[in-house]
């Protein structure tokens, strides 16, 4: 879904810079700015706390939108926790240090509080 959002918005402001090399300036600097705003929000964008492998699946997230599964090799976990506002889970961060990439994972099954 991001991808289409992120081609239509691409699509806009090619739309609206042509709007406006043609004269037409209300409509070409509405579809620019259409389009910057859904570009924005595809980069800014994410509901989860998943690796690109778990998002892109068709599967389940894990308690607290995390991963399914517990991180393994070469992920290691970290003393960062936080309460996910959204679930109340709180979730462990993993570091693959090799990578840097962060992985998060539901501590216990019922949210916090």
């Amino acid at each position: 879904m991001r991808v289409i959002v992120g081609a239509l918005g691409a699509l806009m402001i090619v739309g609206g810079v042509v709007a406006l090399a043609v004269g037409v300036w209300p409509s070409g600097l509405w579809a620019i700015l259409v389009g910057c705003v859904a570009i924005a929000a595809v980069v800014l964008e994410r509901s989860r706390y998943q690796s690109e492998a778990a998002e892109g699946s068709a599967g389940d997230h894990g308690r607290g939108g995390g991963e399914l599964s517990m991180p393994v090799a070469p992920f290691h976990p970290t003393d960062e926790l936080f309460v996910d506002p959204t679930s109340g889970h709180r979730l462990r961060v993993y570091l693959n240090p090799a990578t840097g990439e962060r992985r998060y994972f539901a501590e216990e099954d019922r949210p916090v509080g």
